[in-house]
């Protein structure tokens, strides 16, 4: 037997959680969008792994490959 019987406090937070839920996403959202964009405006995917500020010898144009 199961109570079923709901208070109004019940639905006053199941409201305030819908609130924040829609919040969330919307933020999230707002992150993965600008995440995107910034992605997709790179000219080169080396621009993209030069963010991680890590000095890596690979990724920087040596100065005997613009002689040959």
């Amino acid at each position: 037997m199961a109570i079923k019987v709901e208070h109004e406090l019940h639905s006053r937070r199941k409201g305030r959680n819908l609130g924040v839920g829609l919040v969330l996403v919307g933020l999230v959202g707002i992150v993965f969008g600008l995440t995107v964009v910034k992605v997709l405006n790179l000219e080169n995917i080396a621009q993209f792994e030069r963010f991680d500020h890590v000095a890596r010898p690979q990724l920087e144009p040596s100065a005997s490959e613009g002689t040959q």
